[in-house]
């Protein structure tokens, strides 16, 4: 008997309500020594991810190390995304071993986490491979992660794949919240966003309205 198709989204897909967004240790020291990616293309790939979640209503985390005394503040990218958001500031390098973060992923009791941040080898390896291991289902957003080489941080991504870590991009996250461009109360939300921080993506967009007032919301 074949298999009947039927026009629904597959259940590994994420929505805005099924996960924490868990943000980390996105500061100037961490910044400085990261090499496998452009800091520019990583502060608009962090910053269109801390939108995105914002705009779509996704709980989210943002968590710090020593920030005060030796690694400098959170991207303003991010923290202009979350007005008064308090900033979970840590000593563990592995957030999983920080009550704190662990009290309020808790509090908030979803089972599906996003992971990004600086370093990939060290904080995001640490939480994600022990969120799986305590039984979440658990993504990583890879080019809004870096680390100190290019070996460093493609290392660090095998390593969790294999152990059944999901990696996804940050355009990917972003059009996988809003997935139907006839979704209008996002529609501007999700272009607004890319038309800054979507790079080439985003300027594509800024000319087919400009030039054509083009939309992908019609047929």
């Amino acid at each position: 008997m074949s298999i009947v198709a039927t026009p629904t989204p597959g259940p590994l897909l994420l929505t805005p309500t099924d996960h924490t967004l868990i943000m980390i240790d996105f500061q100037s020291q961490m910044a400085f020594a990261t090499k496998n990616i452009d800091a520019v293309q990583l502060r608009n790939n962090a910053a269109l991810v801390a939108h995105a979640a914002k705009g779509f209503g996704v709980s989210t985390i943002l968590t710090t190390v020593a920030e005060k005394s030796f690694s400098g503040p959170m991207f303003t990218e991010i923290t202009d995304a979350f007005p008064g958001e308090k900033l979970l500031d840590r000593t563990s390098m592995n957030t999983w071993e920080d009550a704190g973060v662990i009290e309020v992923v808790n509090k908030i009791g979803k089972d599906r986490l996003v992971f990004c941040g600086l370093w990939t080898s060290v904080c995001i390896v640490g939480p994600t491979l022990s969120a799986l291991a305590q039984g979440y289902e658990v993504y990583i957003i890879t080019d809004a992660c870096g680390d100190v080489s290019e070996e460093a941080h493609e290392r660090a991504v095998e390593r969790m794949v294999q152990a059944g870590v999901r990696p996804m991009t940050a355009l990917q996250y972003m059009l996988e919240l809003q997935r139907d461009w006839a979704r209008g109360e996002t529609y501007e939300l999700t272009t607004g966003i890319a038309k800054k921080f979507g790079g080439a993506y985003g300027l594509g967009i800024i000319y087919a309205k400009t030039m054509f007032g083009a939309s992908e919301g019609s047929h």
